[in-house]
């Protein structure tokens, strides 16, 4: 796919445009991670990792950036030992994921319907 897509790119001077934009619409069916508390879900097959076929997973990434990763490294650091325990019951932190889940939606449309109207603009004034 990838040999293929390279050769559809081209060298003109819209290749990089054409490489972002199919790129990202052949990535854009592919199921997003959801953030969840473990403590609210009964079934443990929900944490496996479909990809990398692990049983159990978490991700996250610099606590500087998301919310959603700052209470993932709270967590761990309290279940670790290393800071106090979060004083959040698990609705409330199930409650705070759902919240980060709906805003990372919204912004996945946004970015798509971005894509959408420079993928229209740019068939447009090609000839």
């Amino acid at each position: 796919l990838q040999k293929s897509l390279s050769e559809t790119f081209g060298a003109d001077k819209y290749s990089r445009a054409r490489k972002e934009v199919l790129t990202y619409m052949f990535s854009r069916p592919m199921q997003m991670a959801l953030y969840f508390c473990t403590g609210v879900l009964e079934d443990e097959t929900l944490f496996h990792h479909y990809a990398l076929n692990v049983p159990f997973y978490t991700h996250f990434t610099s606590p500087i950036r998301r919310y959603a990763d700052i209470i993932v490294h709270r967590l761990l650091s309290a279940s670790l030992g290393t800071r106090p325990p979060i004083k959040m019951e698990k609705e409330a932190i199930q409650k705070q994921a759902d919240h980060c889940n709906d805003r990372k939606m919204a912004s996945k449309r946004v970015q798509e319907l971005s894509a959408d109207l420079f993928f229209s603009v740019f068939v447009r004034v090609r000839p």
